[in-house]
């Protein structure tokens, strides 16, 4: 038998990088809570477990303790292979974190779907719930995540100049973190310029209206991707899209999804990795994959005896 290994309990001193490490990192609102949980839920197990070893500072004890806790999830707590697998891929997010890599642990095949996209019902309810928002910049904001599909964090860091805007069309300019012009996207939706015409006129009474940031708090400084993120679960709640366990079922990257899945079904797959700013075209052809609604559409036309 090997060493014990130590107890990390929630909020330890041992985590606390980690919390702060995903403060840094370049992952939306999102993404940062669900690694935050999933990380928590295997400090937790791996206190109780009692396992031999070091799995926080030895290699060879990680993918051992890894490997345990997949096994846990699928036979104890019954998760899915695409739950599971979602697991592994924050635990090597928070391994590669300490310094230690990701764990040498083979992923379950898991039926492959597209992402989850708003149907055209859930489309028009968000659009509505938009257009009901008191303020001028949640609604620039909740046209722009429809029409633009930027990431969370690309739409907190658009500075003004970044949205040139001219009677029948205007565009996004995504900047790289050096500044640098990423990509642009057209933004043809005369209710998405209109909306972001509107705030600017409403940012001009702001506190940091003269500072460079598109989108501002309360205090004039820079819209967290936070506070975005906050506006989304508020227009979930408003639009009633919920999903089949009645959880909120918006976010930025949820719009972003859908936004490209409407233009692979209209025939535009060319131009949707180019607009999305995919470095692979694997990402881009997820959205080709039969989703939830396809599969019980299917089921749908199934004979019955009724």
């Amino acid at each position: 038998m090997g060493r014990q290994h130590q107890a990390v309990p929630e909020g330890s001193p041992r985590s606390t990088p980690y919390a702060a490490a995903l403060k840094r990192a370049p992952l939306d609102g999102d993404t940062r809570r669900a690694y935050d949980s999933r990380v928590r839920t295997f400090l937790a197990w791996l206190e109780a477990s009692g396992l031999d070893g070091d799995p926080l500072t030895d290699a060879h004890d990680r993918d051992f303790a890894i490997r345990d806790y997949k096994t846990h999830m699928k036979t104890v707590l019954r998760r899915a292979s695409n739950t599971v697998n979602a697991h592994l891929t924050a635990l090597d997010h928070f391994f590669t974190q300490r310094g230690l890599g990701p764990a040498v642990v083979r992923r379950d095949d898991a039926p492959k779907l597209a992402p989850h996209a708003l149907d055209a019902r859930q489309q028009k309810r968000y659009l509505r719930a938009v257009e009901r928002r008191p303020l001028a910049r949640d609604r620039a904001i909740g046209r722009l995540l429809s029409y633009s599909g930027v990431r969370i964090a690309e739409l907190a860091a658009l500075d003004d100049d970044d949205v040139p805007l001219s009677a029948r069309k205007g565009k996004v300019i995504v900047r790289s973190g050096k500044g640098e012009t990423s990509r642009e996207i057209p933004l043809l939706d005369g209710t998405a310029r209109t909306s972001i015409t509107e705030w600017r006129t409403d940012r001009a009474s702001w506190p940091g209206a003269d500072t460079p940031a598109l989108f501002l708090n309360r205090r004039g400084g820079r819209l967290s991707a936070r506070a975005v993120d906050q506006l989304m679960d508020e227009l979930a709640t408003d639009a009633d899209i919920l999903d089949d366990a009645g959880a909120l079922a918006l976010s930025a990257h949820i719009l972003r999804h859908t936004l490209a899945t409407n233009l692979l079904r209209a025939g535009l797959d060319i131009v949707v990795a180019e607009l999305l700013g995919h470095t692979r075209l694997d990402t881009t052809r997820r959205y080709t994959l039969t989703t939830h609604a396809d599969l019980e559409d299917a089921v749908r036309h199934l004979p019955t005896d009724q």
